[in-house]
């Protein structure tokens, strides 16, 4: 077999395998049996691990896009006029998307003080794209000025977290996060005001 025949297999199977995952994950959450996915894929273990040596290089190759395309979402949001539905709609597309994959959410709060993680640098791309989101909305006096972006991450995270307890909760899902940012906007001052003052 030539080198580039080698190749196109790998690349083939790192194709299959990824495609499974996420059938996979989307089934079990993110602590999904390897070797389930390995079978599914028709592959061994040693070519799963080739590709992806742990859990988190899997995980990280199935979120980096979704990651990425959060990010992006939020540089969009960034310009348009209302700033407090800018992170509301962003917000609702992070839970919305964080559902997906049970276990997720976890993943994410896990990996954001992980520099080793290999989910941590898309993960705290997105997060950082988020907080300049905040304090946007912050300047423009909708959102209390005593809270940052690893705040609303986590209890956005935390909704969505508490959603994949069970069905009753996850009906209440919208409800919840309604609560969330009714909080984050009680008693709101100028968040440039508030920074200028300290």
């Amino acid at each position: 077999m030539t080198g580039r025949q080698q190749r196109a297999d790998a690349q083939r199977n790192y194709e299959r395998i990824l495609e499974v995952a996420r059938t996979v994950v989307e089934e079990q959450g993110t602590q999904a049996s390897l070797r389930d996915i390995s079978r599914r894929a028709e592959v061994g273990m040693g070519t799963l691990y080739r590709h992806f040596p742990t859990r988190d290089d899997l995980l990280e190759a199935l979120l980096r896009q979704r990651f990425d395309r959060l990010t992006a979402r939020a540089e969009e949001l960034e310009g348009t006029d209302d700033s407090h539905e800018a992170l509301r709609q962003w917000l609702r597309e992070f839970l919305s998307g964080a559902s997906t994959y049970r276990g997720l959410t976890t993943s994410m709060m896990t990996t954001i003080g992980d520099e080793d993680s290999p989910l941590h640098a898309s993960c705290s791309a997105m997060r950082e794209a988020a907080g300049r989101l905040v304090e946007r909305a912050q300047d423009d006096a909708h959102i209390r000025p005593d809270v940052d972006g690893m705040d609303v991450f986590a209890l956005v995270s935390a909704v969505g977290w508490v959603a994949e307890q069970g069905p009753l909760v996850a009906e209440r899902r919208e409800h919840l996060f309604s609560l969330v940012m009714d909080g984050l906007v009680a008693g709101a001052v100028s968040g440039r005001a508030r920074r200028s003052a300290d």
